[in-house]
Parts: C-alpha cells; structure tokens; sequence
C-alpha cells in the first residue's frame, strides 16, 4: 500500500493559494467516509488547508464518522508544522 503523501489528493493541491492565507492554521488529509459528505464522494482521499473553525467542524465530522483524518499538521505563514500528538518537549534549556 501506498503512503497516503505520495499519492494525488483531490482539494488543495501541496502549493495552494489556501495555504498561505492568514487565517489558514491547520492542514488535513483525509478520506470521505459517508456518501453525502460535502467533501466529496465516498472513498475520496483530500487534502485541505484549513482555518481553525473549519478544523474544529472537520474534528466533528470525523466524530459523526463522514471522514477519517489520516494526517494533519499546523500551519503558520505557510510553513507545514508536523504536529505529533502526546509527544513532549525534550529539550531542555540551560540558563545563561
């Protein structure tokens, strides 16, 4: 099986103009689940760069089982964030 990155998604392509507006703070990549989802037909594999309200809608949308976010990442002025849920911070910062 194919990883889903090296794959052509429908919705925003890698370089969309999505992803560099300001109010853009999340990337996703998901597959429809449900027949009459907005996101497309069932089976679909999409990517969509998000501001935090639409993330918050496709949060639920995953809940109600229409989608399955399969990867998603912060962004900040255009630059993809890999997000890693429940990791922590190592680093640890000497004092001068």
């Amino acid at each position: 099986m194919k990883d889903i990155s090296a794959r052509e998604l429908k919705g925003h392509n890698i370089l969309a103009v999505e992803r560099f507006e300001d109010s853009t703070r999340w990337m996703i990549e998901f597959v429809v689940l449900h027949p009459c989802s907005a996101y497309g037909s069932r089976g679909d594999e999409m990517r969509l760069f998000l501001a935090e309200d639409s993330y918050q809608n496709a949060l639920q949308d995953q809940q109600r089982r229409k989608i399955k976010i399969k990867r998603y990442a912060r962004v900040v002025e255009g630059h993809i964030l890999d997000f890693k849920p429940g990791k922590k911070c190592t680093r640890k910062y000497r004092e001068s």
